[in-house]
């Protein structure tokens, strides 16, 4: 696996194809998560979200912080390999990673068009909304898909005995 993917770009990167987009009449969509168990559910996402716009970008935490939200045993894949995961997905178009706890820094610079959420967040919950809808944009939820949350794929496997 090599650490340059094509599809991952910098805050300064996406904020020059956002005004590019825009130039043309397109619109950029933005959802944001930890994706480090890729399943149903994400895909699911992914592709509702491409629907909402024409260039779709996903945020990942990196490795700190989903260790401070989710506790010392994740993320289950660093990265640079989720990065590469997320890549061979057809729906997205760009990703990026943020350090923070919350993407709130990172959607308040990028200022998507849209941004999506899973809808397991209700839109008083989501990060980023009042932000994005100051600046002129939208906030979506994508109806939630149950049984498909990385906590509760892991829960599943863990209950697997062999």
């Amino acid at each position: 696996m090599h650490s340059q993917n094509a599809k991952l770009k910098s805050v300064e990167e996406l904020l020059l194809i956002r005004k590019s987009l825009k130039n043309k009449g397109k619109t950029m969509v933005m959802t944001n998560g930890c994706f480090d168990i890729l399943h149903g559910g994400h895909i699911h996402l992914f592709k509702q979200a491409k629907k909402k716009g024409d260039v779709l970008v996903v945020a990942l935490n990196d490795d700190s912080s989903i260790k401070k939200i989710k506790g010392p045993h994740r993320p289950v894949f660093k990265l640079a390999e989720r990065i590469e995961i997320l890549a061979a997905v057809e729906f997205i178009d760009y990703l990026v990673s943020f350090q923070e706890e919350t993407p709130e820094k990172l959607i308040s610079l990028i200022l998507p068009h849209v941004l999506v959420k899973g809808g397991d967040w209700t839109k008083d919950q989501i990060v980023g909304r009042k932000e994005v809808e100051s600046a002129g944009g939208q906030v979506v939820s994508i109806p939630y898909l149950p049984g498909s949350s990385s906590t509760e794929v892991i829960e599943r496997i863990l209950r697997i005995k062999t």
